[in-house]
């Protein structure tokens, strides 16, 4: 499959703004509990997913955003913001 990098070289555009929410949540919201957040939301995903969607190396499937963003209580637009 062919994959698309931004011009900053990164598979997605949201992992710096899921790393930004999740580790502003109160209480503190490590990587591993965050995949277990996901997981009961019915995403299959690990920890070291998470740290690859955070720093880019990872695409993130549209499916993923949703949960993701239902996860950190924002609109998946918020996820998706370049700054």
């Amino acid at each position: 499959m062919y994959k698309t990098k931004g011009p900053d070289g990164r598979l997605n555009i949201c992992g710096m703004n899921i790393a930004r929410l999740r580790t502003a949540m109160v209480p503190k919201c490590s990587q591993r509990a965050f995949a277990d957040k996901l997981q009961l939301l019915g995403i299959n995903i690990t920890k070291n997913a998470i740290q690859c969607i955070e720093s880019g190396n990872r695409f993130v499937t549209d499916i993923e955003l949703k949960a993701i963003a239902k996860a950190l209580e924002v609109p998946v637009e918020e996820l998706l913001k370049e700054e």
